[in-house]
């Protein structure tokens, strides 16, 4: 490689007014780690490694770092790897989604501000993949994603168990009073038993696949469990892909295009894919001016096949998909759907990469186009008085007999009387009513957490119901089932109309028309929110990040990034 000025400790120096001086002075203090001359002549690639003990999915990530480290110093470059915060799922309160872009803050702020020419960033649990990919898109630099991988299943009796389907369900279960209290804290001990994501087609998974779709990992990388040695080699692939883009830099902005967002939205359509994953691809896209309308969500929807027999959506796991195939076999089922000529950091286009070998797929987890699982794709944008801005329902993962439907509203109007109420043997409420819970979206005291999956009251669990419509602002994790209105736009601690739902209102649900509409008139409607009060502590009564979150967040529609970190002017929330 060259020994270009620019480079490796020599590039963003710190300012002390000689630039001699700075060289002299950076060299001097590397050299106290034992760095010898000639290598502190190198090009320099980061790690921006998010392992932390409060994150379960990435602790096997001090050996990935070891194998990113050997890949780089094969293409000639130094590794130096950093920290950056780390946002373990279950971990986090209120959730981990207000956090995600102080993650992304502090990625951007790092790559931009210490001396790299390139990066690899390790992230893989639900909200770090997200966090990272916005941040190398804002700073723009040569950046690799490497994922943690998901999780080997483990064994209740005669049952596979995966985190985290098969958590819901047993508490479902155990809720329903079907199984013991010994029964569920054994099933507690089996659910997550190796290192890696969730392992489901949950927000991890589903982040993993779009990240290779998008062309920000290496092809083939997206559903390696975390505990086979391919993870390895794909963390040695990755670092020598870094070192290549050095002199050859191939950009983030120049992969994450609208050609390749849309792909990546078909990708997520086809496995049937987590909600949160159309949230943070909104934020992703949206840190380079790339709009994901709604509306184009449903249209990209009705043309896309979902392909991918995985829990929630079908029986399968996540191990049995990386033997399947993978994320390269389903994008060889879209392939007539897909933009071919996108790059990647492999340094190939799309379609170079699927010109290649598929091997061997399994189609019973991998279904072909010409017979998919279900025609269209797993989520839908729902629009109506109740969500002028849009709402998701994971359809693919929802009861279909409920999808045109006339409910009564049973409000629950915050996270807290949901919890006090929802198991009260005297709640009004029956298996045809919608459950609607409110202020639980971004700018909520709860930050948008994921308490959209409301439980099935106890009255109505214990008589064998086992879903129902339920809508809310807030999110669900991408592990969750159920007809589950999510997202709601505006939300209502905001003023949206979802705050002027009120107890016996009916409510229109309707898939097909694409619609939610509160069935009450306008000038009731009026009334309501003339007598409406926001609920929310004022962002000048807070103080640190919980201020900036309250002052900037943005609604779901757009990604609940922060307004400032946008493209100046545009956005419009």
């Amino acid at each position: 490689m060259s020994d270009k000025k620019d480079q490796g400790l020599a590039r963003g120096l710190t300012n002390y007014g000689d630039r001699d001086f700075s060289v002299y002075l950076r060299n001097s203090f590397a050299s106290s780690m034992g760095y010898s001359k000639e290598v502190l002549k190198k090009p320099i690639v980061g790690i921006a490694n998010s392992f932390s003990g409060f994150n379960n999915c990435h602790r096997h990530f001090p050996e990935l770092v070891e194998a990113v480290k050997r890949g780089v110093l094969l293409g000639g470059g130094l590794p130096i790897e950093f920290p950056t915060i780390s946002l373990g799922e279950v971990y986090l309160n209120p959730t981990s989604l207000k956090f995600r872009n102080l993650m992304s803050m502090d990625t951007e702020e790092m790559i931009r501000a210490q001396p790299m020419d390139a990066v690899v960033l390790l992230g893989g649990c639900d909200k770090t993949v997200p966090a990272q990919l916005m941040g190398a898109a804002s700073a723009d630099l040569p950046a690799v994603q490497l994922v943690a991988g998901p999780m080997m299943t483990s064994r209740y009796q005669e049952e596979r168990l995966g985190a985290c389907t098969d958590c819901r369900r047993f508490w479902g279960k155990f809720r329903a009073g079907e199984i013991s209290k010994d029964q569920i804290e054994d099933i507690e001990g089996r659910l997550a038993t190796t290192s890696g994501t969730c392992a489901v087609m949950g927000t991890a998974s589903t982040m993993a696949c779009i990240s290779e779709t998008l062309g920000m990992s290496l092809p083939g990388t997206a559903a390696i469990p975390a505990v086979h040695a391919d993870r390895l080699r794909a963390a040695e692939a990755s670092g020598l892909a870094a070192a290549r883009m050095i002199d050859h830099p191939i950009r983030p902005s120049e992969v994450i295009t609208e050609k390749s967002v849309e792909n990546a939205v078909r990708m997520l359509l086809a496995v049937g894919g987590s909600t949160n994953a159309i949230v943070h691809l909104t934020a992703v896209a949206g840190r380079l001016g790339i709009k994901i309308p709604l509306s184009r969500l449903n249209d990209l929807s009705d043309t896309t096949p979902v392909l991918v027999n995985l829990k929630p959506v079908g029986q399968h796991y996540m191990e049995d998909f990386f033997f399947a195939g993978g994320a390269g076999a389903v994008l060889r089922e879209l392939k007539p759907l897909l933009h071919l000529d996108t790059p990647t950091v492999a340094g190939i286009t799309l379609g170079d990469r699927l010109e290649q070998d598929p091997g061997y797929v399994d189609h019973r987890i991998i279904s072909k186009a010409a017979t998919p699982l279900e025609p269209k794709g797993g989520l839908v944008a729902l629009f109506g008085n109740l969500a002028p801005r849009g709402a998701i329902l994971k359809r693919s993962a929802a009861d279909s007999t409920l999808f045109e439907k006339e409910g009564r509203a049973v409000v629950f109007t915050s996270l807290e009387d949901l919890a006090k109420r929802v198991d009260d043997p005297d709640l009004d409420i029956a298996p045809d009513d919608f459950m609607v819970l409110q202020n639980a979206g971004p700018k909520s005291a709860s930050g948008m957490p994921e308490a959209g999956y409301l439980p099935i009251p106890k009255k109505l669990s214990s008589m064998g119901v086992k879903d129902m419509v339920r809508i809310s602002d807030a999110r669900m994790s991408g592990t969750a089932f159920g007809t589950i209105v999510l997202h709601v736009a505006p939300e209502a601690s905001v003023g949206g109309p979802l705050a002027l739902v009120r107890d016996g209102d009916r409510i229109r649900l309707s898939v097909a028309e694409k619609s939610i509409n509160l069935l009450v008139d306008d000038d009731e409607l009026a009334r309501r929110r003339e007598a409406w009060q926001p609920v929310n502590v004022p962002p000048e009564a807070r103080r640190g990040y919980d201020r900036l979150y309250a002052e900037t967040v943005l609604q779901a529609d757009a990604g609940c990034d922060f307004d400032f970190l946008q493209p100046l002017g545009s956005t419009d929330d």
